[in-house]
C-alpha cells in the first residue's frame, strides 16, 4: 500500500513482490486505464437475475435531464469534456476529479445546461484518491437540482439509468440495470497516482467516454451513483461493453459535502506499506500468506499500534488480509480517530493490535 507520505524505514525487494495481473482493462470515462477487483465482501450476481419491471425512461430523463450538464475543462496541456449534476441551488456541481484535473492549475472549466446556456465555472475543491470533484457555477437563473437517492438502498437486477455527455454529445440518456454491488475499482490519476472506486455499483447501462461525473438515477430520478469507468475488452477499439462502474453516492456525497465545507478531503492514515505474500509464496518462505510489512513510519498510527517492518498483517477488522487495497479502502471509508483491528505474525508468534487511524498528511 502505498499512501501520500511514504513511510520511513528500509524498503525490501522481496520474492513474492510482483505486479498484480489486471483481470479486466478500465477505462475511465476519460481515456486512462486501469483494474477492477471484486472487495474481500463483494456480492455480484449475474445479470440474468430476476428483475423489476423496467424504468420509465422518458420520465426519469425528462426529470434528470435539466440537472445534468457538460463540462468543458482546458488548459496549455490539453482538455476534455465530461458530465456533472447540480447537487445545490447555490450553484455546486459535482463531477469526477479526472474530469477536470486538466484545469486545476491555471486553467478553465466551462458547464454547460440541458437548455443550452453555457456558464463559466470554478474549481471548489478535489479529490484525487476518491476522483471526484465540486465545481461552482454563478448563475443568475435558479438551477434545478438533482435529488439524492440513497446507495445503500441499491439491489442487483434494479434498473437505471445513465445520464451525461458521452464523446460529448450532451443530454444523452441509455438505460439498464445494477449488475453487481461493492466492485473495488482502482484507475489511474494524475502523477502516477491511483484512484480507488469504493464499493462501486457495476452496470450495463452504456458507460462511455465523456459519461464521467454524470448521472446513475433510479428509477424515481434519484442519483445513485456516479459513473466513473467502463471496461473494455484487451486489444479491442474501445467502447461500451455493458460493464460500468459508478462511485456510490453516498460516498460521493460525503466527499462533495467536506469539499464543499472545506475546499479539501481529509483521509485516514494507516502510517506504513505493505506487499501481498501469495499462499504459495508464503508456503515456500515458512511465513503466513497475508501482507509483509516492508516499513513503516516512525510515530505513526501503525507504529503506536506496535507494528514493525518484517511483521507480515494476517488479518484486517477479522478478515483474511490479502490485498494492499484492503487498507486503502478503509484510508477512504473511515475518518482519523478510527479503529481497524489487526492480527499480525512476527517470527513465527501470532498476535493482534488495535491501529487508531491518523489524518493523512
Amino acid at each position: 500500500m502505498t499512501e501520500s507520505k511514504h513511510p520511513h524505514g528500509s524498503s525490501r525487494r522481496l520474492p513474492w513482490a510482483a505486479a498484480a495481473i489486471a483481470l479486466v482493462v478500465i477505462v475511465l470515462a476519460g481515456g486512462c486505464t486501469g483494474s477492477a477487483t471484486s472487495s474481500p465482501t463483494s456480492s455480484a450476481t449475474s445479470g440474468s437475475s430476476t428483475t423489476v419491471s423496467a424504468c420509465p425512461v422518458t420520465q426519469v430523463a425528462d426529470h434528470v435531464l435539466p440537472s445534468v450538464v457538460t463540462i468543458s475543462a482546458s488548459s496549455s496541456q490539453g482538455g476534455g469534456t465530461g458530465s456533472g449534476e447540480v447537487i445545490r441551488s447555490d450553484g455546486y456541481i459535482l463531477t469526477n476529479n479526472h474530469v477536470i484535473s486538466v484545469a486545476a492549475n491555471g486553467g478553465s472549466v466551462k458547464v454547460l445546461f440541458s437548455d443550452g446556456q453555457p456558464e463559466p465555472a470554478t474549481i471548489t475543491g478535489r479529490d484525487v484518491q476518491t476522483d471526484l470533484a465540486v465545481l461552482q457555477v454563478q448563475p443568475a437563473r435558479e438551477l434545478k437540482v438533482i435529488a439524492l437517492g440513497s446507495s445503500a438502498s441499491v439491489r442487483v437486477g434494479q434498473p437505471v439509468v445513465a445520464l451525461g455527455a458521452p464523446l460529448g454529445l450532451s443530454g444523452t440518456v441509455t438505460s439498464g440495470i445494477i449488475s453487481a454491488l461493492d466492485r473495488t475499482v482502482e484507475v489511474p490519476a494524475e502523477n502516477d497516482k491511483s484512484a480507488l472506486l469504493v464499493s462501486a455499483l457495476q452496470t450495463d447501462a452504456a458507460i462511455n467516454p465523456g459519461n464521467s461525473g454524470g448521472a446513475l438515477a433510479n428509477c424515481a430520478g434519484q442519483l445513485i451513483g456516479v459513473p466513473t469507468a467502463g471496461a473494455t475488452v484487451p486489444g479491442s477499439a474501445g467502447g461500451s461493453i455493458g460493464l460500468g462502474f459508478a462511485i456510490p453516492v453516498d460516498l460521493a456525497k460525503t466527499v462533495a459535502d467536506e469539499i464543499i465545507a472545506t475546499g479539501r478531503v481529509t483521509h485516514a492514515f494507516f502510517g506504513l506499506s505493505t506487499v501481498p505474500i501469495p499462499p504459495a509464496a508464503a508456503a515456500e518462505a515458512g511465513v503466513p500468506a497475508g501482507l509483509f510489512v516492508q516499513a513503516v513510519t516512525p510515530g505513526g498510527p501503525a507504529a503506536q499500534a506496535g507494528l514493525q517492518a518484517d511483521d507480515v498483517i494476517t488479518t484486517i477488522n477479522g478478515e483474511p488480509a490479502t490485498s494492499n487495497i484492503q487498507l486503502q479502502e478503509l484510508t477512504l471509508t473511515k475518518k482519523p480517530g478510527d479503529t481497524v483491528a489487526i492480527g499480525y505474525s512476527r517470527a513465527g508468534h501470532a498476535a493482534t493490535t488495535t491501529v487508531t487511524l491518523g489524518a493523512q498528511p
